[in-house]
């Protein structure tokens, strides 16, 4: 057998050896560079994500499956109310919601192994178990891997901040990372860090600022190339062209946005959120992930639900809602989801304690069908009885909506290929 061998491979060779790996080594890793998996990228039904995440693990009982039929004890001490999708019912607090069931997807009969709140969290945001040998990147950065930026905004942009270090980047480029806002959008003069011109900077000198700055990177490049210096010329690229851009301001500001509309929302962290939320995916955000309440309940789950879900209910009801009226939910995926469910049975502190054998999400949009609830748990919800949906699966639908397939590879440290998805496939009963 014969191939041929460009001077740059001899040079890699070479440079292989002077790092310690055999020529063997060194092919090896050229083959799996050969032989990753690739797909191309497009723009699917879904054009953004608002990935609304409740964390601490919300109840599916009390909130997206109630038991009405059940022992007290599995029961709990709240109400159902029925929604406008027939024989679907909802937890008392989510009147609002109850009432826009025919544009939602409910999933009852999520599940996975992992009752610990941070492999819990690694399982939603990632799509993958975790692994002690590598850090896998959240789904928020792979899309912003896959895609290009889009009207100045940062593609991944976190509310109010990256929730979780699951939320990162992993083996990915820190160039992927998320745009965290870094203020609660509900409070008193809310202002989005570094978006502003600090003071005595006027455009230009901002203008030369950013000139000199491409001299100084232009020189740094040429002597090095690495992911560090990759990834501070993107974020000040991403900042100087955020805080030049009119647009992707105004995306930021609230007080741009009718009093009424913010009424309807609510004045208060869910309905703030929310809304900028909308407003960042209308402005060209590809991927929101926003945070909202603590749902960790193990003790009196009543106060602890009626203190946090009824202003979800609101803005949530809301948003949906308002993406309709302005033409946004067909390409805009929004998803509702927590880290796992809560216990069958009330605990003696009156509330539930970690589950995730069945839990239940929430998905709208982008490509997925309304009006429908998929799978199902048993009559306590306790484990699920009909078409269980994995982590995997559910992430890859995601995924497929946005036009990205799944088990593509991107390439880890050590030039390994990894599937975006391990094992996943799009589950087409959740489609349109």
């Amino acid at each position: 057998m014969s191939f041929k061998q460009s001077r740059r491979d001899f040079l890699h060779v070479g440079f292989a050896g002077g790092i310690g790996l055999t020529l063997p080594e060194f092919l090896r890793i050229k083959s799996a560079q050969a032989e990753q998996k690739y797909y191309e990228t497009k723009e699917g039904t879904a054009k953004s994500v608002i990935f609304i995440y409740l964390p601490g693990g919300a109840a599916h009982q009390e909130t997206w499956d109630p038991k009405p039929y059940a022992p007290v004890e599995y029961r709990g001490p709240m109400g159902s109310i029925e929604t406008n999708v027939a024989g679907v019912r909802f937890n008392e607090k989510l009147a609002k919601t109850a009432k826009i069931m025919d544009k939602l997807t409910v999933c009852r009969s999520m599940s996975h192994g992992e009752a610990a709140h941070e492999r819990g969290t690694h399982n939603m945001f990632t799509g993958y178990r975790p692994s002690p040998a590598l850090q896998f990147p959240s789904m928020g950065s792979v899309v912003t891997h896959e895609f290009g930026p889009r009207n100045s905004m940062p593609q991944y942009v976190c509310i109010p901040n990256q929730p979780n270090e699951f939320a990162g980047t992993g083996y990915l480029s820190s160039s992927f990372a998320p745009f965290s806002v870094g203020a609660d959008p509900a409070s008193n003069g809310f202002k989005v860090r570094d978006l502003n011109l600090p003071g005595g900077v006027d455009d230009k000198r901002f203008t030369r600022r950013r000139s000199l700055l491409d001299a100084v990177n232009d020189h740094f490049v040429s002597k090095e190339k690495a992911d560090s210096l990759d990834a501070v010329d993107t974020f000040y690229k991403q900042a100087y062209d955020m805080v030049s851009s009119k647009a992707s301001q105004e995306a930021f500001d609230l007080d741009k946005e009718d009093a009424k509309v913010r009424d309807a929302y609510g004045r208060n962290q869910a309905g703030a959120r929310m809304l900028l939320s909308r407003r960042l995916v209308e402005a060209g955000a590809r991927f929101v992930t926003m945070t909202y309440g603590g749902w960790d309940m193990h003790d009196r789950i009543q106060t602890g639900i009626e203190r946090n879900l009824p202003s979800f209910d609101q803005a949530f009801s809301t948003l949906i809602t308002d993406l309709y009226d302005r033409g946004l939910l067909d390409s805009t995926l929004v998803c509702v989801c927590s880290e796992f469910g809560r216990t069958p049975k009330i605990n003696g502190t009156a509330g539930r304690d970690h589950w995730p054998k069945v839990f239940s999400l929430v998905m709208a949009g982008g490509g997925i069908k309304g009006g429908q609830v998929y799978g199902s748990s048993d009559a306590i919800a306790s484990e699920p009885e009909d078409k269980p949906l994995s982590v995997m699966d559910w992430a890859s639908t995601i995924y497929h909506c946005m036009g990205i397939v799944s088990d593509k590879e991107l390439m880890a440290p050590g030039d390994r290929p990894i599937e975006i998805v391990d094992g996943g496939k799009v589950v087409k009963e959740l489609l349109v």
